[in-house]
């Protein structure tokens, strides 16, 4: 059971969350170091090695059972299924995004996310958006249309990351498993493709293992551990403090790699870009105030019925 008292093991879930949006943040040098792989093989290499390193977590864990009794309901197979598929176009498209210099474009997406969630939230599961919120997502749109009208394109690297991951969220939170045994079954249900990826690559020469150097390789083994770390001390984190609080730290990745697109990866960040940017963080920031007068105002009713 989910630990809800936020105590003194909130000061070790803040650090967790920290530590998790970090390693998100950085983790285009990661796939900087495997730029000469194929993104479609370095993302087979990273389901495949997630999967080993969450196996063995889950076994540790001693949650084996839990993954085989998933099974048992085909609702929630059926669910797992499209959250499988959706986080691995999320994956892929990052991973080319990052190689193909766009982490500019990519760092949007992940500004754009919980407005998209937002959206979701309307269209699905039918909820009421405060006039705030309606706000955020227009000036969100604006931002978009900016960069649409200037460039003569939609930004789709944007979109589709902002999409992709909030549909997964919204799907994983209609799953009822922990986010490591989650994991485990959606690499395991890829596993069997992606091994038939990397065979035929290997067997056709043009395979990464045995052709790149074996610091490369190990990198590539290594993402398998990249892509669960980050998972577990965010799920650390939100057992500890409450998911609202967890929803800011979410910032500090897609900061992290606007910074490294612009200084470190020497991406073009015009005029047009920040205006865009500017438009965007202006709806977070009133999408963020919004959430905070929700939270005291659930908080001040609350001790009202309690002192009653």
């Amino acid at each position: 059971m989910i630990n809800t008292k936020h105590d003194g093991s909130s000061v070790a879930g803040f650090l967790y969350g920290i530590a998790a949006y970090t390693l998100w943040g950085f983790l285009p040098l990661y796939w900087k170091l495997l730029n000469t792989i194929a993104p479609l093989e370095i993302l087979a290499h990273r389901i495949l090695w997630s999967f080993f390193f969450v196996l063995g977590i889950v076994y540790l864990q001693g949650n084996l059972a839990k993954c085989k009794v998933f099974f048992a309901d085909r609702v929630n197979v059926i669910r797992i299924i499209c959250a499988t598929i959706i986080i691995s176009v999320n994956w892929g498209v990052y991973i080319w995004a990052v190689n193909s210099e766009h982490v500019v474009e990519a760092s949007m997406g992940y500004y754009i996310n919980p407005l998209i969630v937002i959206l979701l939230g309307v269209i699905v599961l039918k909820e009421k958006l405060n006039r705030w919120q309606i706000i955020s997502l227009i000036m969100a749109a604006i931002g978009v249309g900016i960069l649409t009208i200037q460039f003569g394109q939609i930004p789709w690297i944007s979109l589709t990351l902002a999409l992709s991951f909030a549909l997964y969220g919204l799907l994983k939170k209609m799953i009822p498993v922990s986010s490591t045994v989650g994991l485990t079954i959606e690499t395991a249900m890829l596993f069997p493709v992606t091994l038939g990826y990397i065979i035929f690559r290997q067997i056709s020469g043009v395979g990464a293992l045995g052709n790149v150097s074996m610091s490369t390789t190990l990198i590539l083994i290594g993402s398998g551990i990249a892509t669960a770390l980050p998972l577990l001390f965010f799920a650390n984190g939100a057992r500890r403090i409450p998911l609202s609080s967890m929803g800011f730290l979410q910032y500090i990745a897609p900061s992290i790699s606007l910074i490294l697109g612009i200084f470190v990866f020497n991406e073009g960040f015009t005029f047009v870009h920040f205006l865009s940017f500017g438009f965007i963080w202006v709806g977070l920031l009133l999408y963020s105030v919004s959430q905070i007068r929700s939270m005291r105002a659930r908080r001040n009713m609350t001790r009202v019925g309690l002192n009653r």
